[in-house]
């Protein structure tokens, strides 16, 4: 199974699951408020957004869901949609995902981030994980006034974007942004589902690796990059959802990342469903109740 069929697959479900709810975005704000890192002067690629995919994107922002006032929680999440790198499956797992989280008391916020673009970007392997530390930045600054516990932030992802997330997760104390404030770019807990951990050959998604990295990246940026050699103590506590049967991005990513994290000590949750293959979240009722469970009994949201 290829990418591009995976996306087909999932946009007509992704299309059902946007009207389940009128739950509607309260406002959305470019990530950066003057020009933006890493960025070369002269971009030509036009941004689009189709069926619910966003491609070529070079201009980041935030898609806020906030809870209503009388459920909210304190509690925040970072969503980055998956897309291999190649695109963002925005609708489907950013939008859907954030109604969830602001139905059920917390403050959803979904990351549209750059995609790697050698056309666009000076250094397009740090491009995204910029975004993510942008974006936590953003979030913990404004905290009192979305009504969030600046130790209560969390980031999530699928796919590409757990990559992304687990990333940020294991290099948030190597600043690639302007932080004059020393604001904690440490996640509080990380969310991974069906994620892409490593970029080792005999574990990557190859298509995710080559979109980030490059033709024939070299070993050192290879294993900067395998977020399962990155884990010690301080990382964030995890839930991690994947299925066996996942012909894209093979489990081991999980399990991987699992064991490297209990063997740190660091608290981590993982549901491997025998069934579902990449995407199972677009086939299956109820994949966050899990993850609800997890934050309540984690006391990340209170019950």
């Amino acid at each position: 199974m290829n990418l591009l069929y995976y996306i087909k697959k999932i946009f007509t479900l992704s299309l059902i699951l946007s009207f389940m709810s009128l739950i509607k975005a309260q406002e959305i704000i470019n990530l950066y408020p003057d020009k933006v890192p890493n960025s070369k002067s002269i971009i030509n690629k036009k941004e689009t957004f189709t069926n619910g995919i966003f491609s070529n994107v070079t201009v980041p922002a935030l898609e806020i869901y906030l809870p209503d006032k009388d459920k909210a929680t304190g509690a925040a999440v970072i969503i980055c949609p998956g897309g291999g790198y190649s695109v963002i499956v925005y609708q489907g797992e950013g939008i859907s995902t954030a109604k969830e989280f602001a139905r059920n008391g917390v403050a959803a916020f979904i990351l549209k981030y750059r995609l790697p673009d050698d056309s666009a970007m000076l250094d397009k392997t740090v491009g995204p994980l910029q975004d993510a530390q942008q974006a936590i930045r953003v979030v913990r600054e404004n905290a009192g006034k979305w009504g969030i516990n600046t130790n209560k932030v969390g980031i999530m992802g699928f796919s590409a974007g757990g990559h992304l997330a687990s990333t940020l997760a294991t290099h948030y104390n190597i600043p690639l942004i302007d932080n004059s404030n020393n604001t904690n770019l440490r996640p509080d807990f990380q969310i991974l589902v069906y994620p892409v951990i490593s970029m080792q050959d005999s574990l990557t998604h190859a298509d995710s690796r080559t979109k980030l990295l490059g033709t024939s990246p070299g070993k050192k940026i290879i294993d900067w990059f395998s977020n399962e050699l990155h884990v010690d103590e301080n990382t964030p506590p995890a839930y991690i959802a994947h299925a066996v049967d996942d012909k894209l991005v093979d489990v081991d990513n999980s399990i991987i990342y699992f064991e490297r994290l209990r063997h740190k000590n660091v608290a981590v949750e993982m549901h491997i469903y025998q069934k579902g293959d990449h995407g199972f979240i677009f086939k299956m009722n109820g994949w966050m109740e899990p993850i609800l469970k997890w934050m309540k009994d984690s006391k990340w949201i209170d019950n």
